[in-house]
């Protein structure tokens, strides 16, 4: 019985972790997706700079919105959270490989979304068709 009391305070400390990672990082991508979808200069200049096209910025900007919803969302957040981890990483390629500007940011952004990811591993797990 020691052991099962002993756990709910890490439970319920894990479970704060969980909302509070998503509510940050939800209300961060949210903002960098109106910061592209808003048409900000430094977004068209970065993007144009990219060379795909703003085109491109307009599909990021689309893709951090809806995994920073995702997010928000306990069902679905996982899924978000694996959607702007691949966002991240380009982000990462392209800050090294193209624009050349300061890529620490994406560092740890990615480590903080990976966390993310890992703590809610469980939920997902048992969520799965054939986990039970």
């Amino acid at each position: 019985m020691e052991n099962v009391v002993g756990t709910r305070p890490l439970a319920k400390a894990k479970t704060i972790t969980i909302w509070v990672l998503r509510a940050v990082l939800g209300l961060a991508f949210i903002t960098f997706a109106a910061m592209k979808l808003s048409g900000q200069p430094e977004m068209i200049a970065e993007f144009e700079q990219v060379g795909l096209g703003q085109w491109f910025r307009y599909f990021t900007g689309i893709l951090e919105l809806i995994g920073g919803i995702a997010l928000l969302v306990p069902r679905i957040s996982i899924i978000g959270a694996v959607l702007l981890l691949a966002i991240d990483v380009g982000a990462f390629i392209a800050q090294i490989s193209v624009l050349h500007i300061d890529w620490i940011h994406t560092v740890v952004l990615g480590a903080v979304i990976s966390l993310l990811v890992y703590l809610q591993r469980d939920g997902a797990k048992a969520r799965l068709p054939n986990s039970r």
